[in-house]
């Protein structure tokens, strides 16, 4: 009897080291797999830069191709084929929003309605993220919707884009949130989120729509400029209500050299950044190019953005470059080694600017040492992001 009980003992301890075993590396592998924003600590030289990366995002595994903020959260998509929601007060991440296709190529949230729009080859994914992330309608760029998800199926990475489908390469917002433009293939298709239906196409590249952003005027008017790979840029002029086939307004002359990676609009300003290595700066209300800089990077201009609270343009290239331009004349203000590898977006709140490189990482950070759009000599340091 005595040898038995010693048995089944042993039998149990063995039993429940094998458990522990299993059960802690999940756990531990599932915390891994968590992403996490740290502090970047400061580097030599940071008084005379004009940014200062202050935090680090960490936690996709593969390229990071996209972001989107606000001053509470922060939005990344990845080669990974997630979406991560992170908490910029915490630096933790909330959620990750999986089950795409393959890339996730664009992210965009709406503040008013709190849906998140993650674009993975043909299709859009709604995500309602106030209760949990769920996903409640898949849109795709033919223009069809689906309720729920319409890719949970697709378990493996899929390459090929369904008969009738176009890749969708970005989308925008309309600054109310009622609508949603999605460049795919040679157009942009409309979308009213009121009724999420499809209610048009823009239409007039001659190339696959690259970029796009979107400004709103009087009368309710959406303004959407979009950016191709036949080196033009378009604008079009979009009114409440409208249907079917739009064509554009205006044509942005001279094109240029190769095709447009970004656009983004400051004031009565818009930006133009391309595979040429240059970029443009254009009146929107006279449609005028009013300066140029040929040579601005020394590979693809990929993404721009505005320092928040300054005159100062924004600039990553396809080499890891961040380069800064004083928006009113032009002149560069600085520039620096953003990433070891290509940038790949840049977004920006109210305080931050938020790059995104193919270094799977998120860089944060804040503006230092610029007075008037122009790099002052004095700088403060150690601010910290959760203090905002």
């Amino acid at each position: 009897m005595f040898l038995i009980v010693l048995l089944f003992l042993r039998e149990t301890r063995q039993f429940s080291r094998i458990s522990l075993m299993k059960v802690i590396p999940l756990c531990r592998r599932y915390k891994d797999l968590r992403g996490i924003i740290n502090p970047f600590p400061a580097s030599k030289g940071i008084r005379t830069s004009p940014l200062q990366c202050v935090h680090i995002a960490e936690g996709h595994t593969k390229a990071m191709l996209c972001v989107d903020s606000t001053d509470d959260l922060l939005f990344t998509g990845s080669k990974d084929r997630t979406c991560k929601v992170w908490n910029l007060v915490t630096g933790q991440e909330i959620m990750s929003l999986g089950g795409h296709p393959n890339n996730v190529v664009s992210v965009k949230y709406c503040n008013y309605t709190s849906l998140v729009f993650t674009v993975s080859t043909s299709y859009i994914k709604v995500w309602d993220i106030r209760d949990s992330a769920k996903c409640i309608r898949t849109l795709t760029s033919s223009g069809q919707v689906t309720h729920g998800d319409a890719c949970s199926a697709s378990t493996s990475r899929t390459v090929a884009i369904p008969s009738g489908e176009n890749q969708i390469n970005q989308i925008a917002l309309n600054p109310t949130g009622t609508f949603l433009y999605a460049a795919s293939g040679n157009a942009v298709r409309m979308w009213d989120l009121k009724r999420f239906q499809s209610t048009g196409k823009l239409t007039g590249h001659l190339g696959p729509v690259m970029c796009l952003t979107v400004d709103q005027i009087s009368n309710g008017q959406d303004l959407i400029i979009t950016g191709s790979k036949d080196h033009y840029i378009k604008m079009f002029d979009v009114t409440e209500g409208a249907l079917g086939t739009v064509s554009p307004t205006h044509n942005f002359e001279p094109p240029h050299y190769d095709g447009i990676e970004a656009l983004t609009i400051q004031g009565d300003n818009l930006f133009s950044g391309s595979r040429d290595n240059g970029i443009k700066k254009w009146d929107l209300a006279q449609k005028d190019l009013l300066q140029q800089v040929p040579n601005a990077h020394k590979d693809w201009v990929c993404a721009l953005g505005v320092v928040p609270g300054h005159p100062v343009l924004l600039s990553g290239c396809r080499g890891g470059i961040l380069k800064l331009w004083n928006m009113d004349t032009f002149v560069p203000v600085g520039e620096m080694k953003g990433h070891e590898s290509p940038i790949n977006a840049i977004c920006v709140n109210s305080t931050h600017i938020f790059t995104a490189a193919d270094d799977r990482t998120v860089r944060i950070w804040k503006a230092r040492n610029l007075q008037d759009g122009q790099l002052s000599d004095t700088g403060d340091l150690g601010e910290d992001i959760a203090s905002n």
